[in-house]
């Protein structure tokens, strides 16, 4: 079973930048996604990526600020956050889908990004 460990999340000011990783072990997998939770509201997605091909979307909230990209051989995926806005404040989580059909998976524990204004 696939095991993800987030990192990199933190406090910036409006307007910052701050880059997320995801660290997969203990299988393969066809994509990675990162999602995120504000506190009261419920998860959204905010990019994905397949693993073979580097296939990307992104959710429209964050399109255009966030790129996200994986390293094969270091079984990596970042989430490279620019213009960052307080609404961005949430826990983000990375996981991934064993397959194109199936859900996503196998969540990791999550790393908080604040942005204040």
């Amino acid at each position: 079973q696939v095991q993800l460990t987030e990192s990199g999340g933190g406090s910036v000011q409006a307007g910052g930048s701050l880059t997320l990783s995801c660290v997969a072990s203990g299988g393969t997998f066809y994509s990675m996604g990162w999602f995120r939770q504000a506190p009261g509201k419920e998860r959204e997605f905010v990019s994905r990526i397949t693993w073979r091909g580097g296939m990307t979307i992104y959710g429209d909230l964050v399109k255009g600020r966030f790129t996200i990209s994986r390293d094969s051989v270091k079984n990596t995926a970042s989430l490279q956050m620019n213009s960052l806005k307080p609404e961005d404040t949430a826990v983000y989580f990375c996981a991934v889908q064993v397959s194109s059909y199936s859900r996503f998976d196998n969540w990791g524990q999550g790393t908080q990004v604040t942005v204040s204004s």
